[in-house]
């Protein structure tokens, strides 16, 4: 995770590196302000992703996690549409409910109940769906109306790029599990024991959604650092993927070392961490 925070003159060489270090995929926040940051630089998350794929090659590129917040379907779908074909298909969308913060204000609206807020998930995900795989869609919508929106000539990635969604809830899992081709989550609340324990709930939780829906996506993500930073030490992240892994989970997500605050720590545990990749993905 590379929080788009920094000019591009400093940026672009930790998105290269990303990719040299050997990662899967590596994504940004979809935020217009975002927590203790709010007040320091930050950058607009579309044009991030466009320039990341323009100087790399072959790692996956995405958002963590888009949000009905402050955007519309339609002009989005156009932008993960371009996202699509700029980086030859390695885009994937990363997609959640949205929050209370900031980014639900900032536009004068009233913030939504957590029932309402999923169904305005699940209605953006949907249509979503149907514009990247559709030339032409017209849609009325409880939250979002379409009227013969063009997504012309289509995204790379056939029938349409992967989704990832961050659920927690059991409805917004239900979303995950209809239209996500990923579940993601950050987990709940609590130090590090209780936040396994979590995470542990979660799966199983996710496990039920999936059997009552007769489907579930192939791939899992776990954010790994929300009770500790999985980056403190080389032997902790080595712990927090065995532990992720056990639970089920495909894929991890960590961010890139900040030099204080949160996520403070140091670029030699990631090189350290690079440098194990390989040993990683076998055990």
């Amino acid at each position: 995770m590379l929080l788009p925070e920094h000019r591009w003159a400093e940026a672009a060489g930790r998105w290269r590196r990303a990719e040299e270090y050997g990662f899967d995929h590596a994504w940004t926040y979809d935020h217009l302000a975002w927590r203790s940051l709010a007040d320091g630089p930050w950058f607009a998350t579309v044009p991030t992703l466009v320039a990341a794929a323009t100087v790399t090659s072959s790692i996956g590129l995405g958002t963590w996690v888009a949000s009905p917040n402050y955007r519309h379907p339609v002009p989005f779908a156009k932008d993960l549409m371009t996202l699509d074909d700029v980086s030859a298909g390695r885009i994937t969308l990363g997609v959640g409910a949205g929050g209370t913060g900031f980014d639900a204000t900032v536009l004068g609206d009233e913030v939504l109940s957590p029932r309402q807020r999923v169904d305005r998930l699940s209605e953006f995900v949907d249509l979503l769906d149907r514009l990247l795989r559709q030339p032409v869609t017209t849609f009325d919508g409880s939250f979002f109306v379409a009227r013969d929106a063009r997504m012309l000539p289509g995204g790379v990635q056939t029938p349409r790029l992967p989704f990832v969604v961050a659920a927690n809830g059991p409805r917004a899992m239900a979303v995950a599990a209809r239209w996500g081709q990923g579940w993601a989550t950050t987990g709940a609340e609590g130090d590090a024991d209780t936040w396994w324990d979590g995470v542990a709930a979660l799966v199983r939780r996710f496990d039920e959604v999936c059997a009552e829906q007769g489907s579930g996506p192939d791939r899992r993500y776990l954010s790994v650092d929300s009770a500790t930073y999985a980056l403190s030490s080389r032997g902790h992240f080595a712990d927090v993927v065995g532990r992720a892994t056990g639970l089920g989970f495909t894929d991890v997500v960590t961010h890139w070392p900040r030099p204080d605050g949160v996520y403070a720590g140091s670029e030699a545990v990631l090189e350290q961490v690079a440098a194990d990749l390989p040993a990683l993905r076998r055990a």
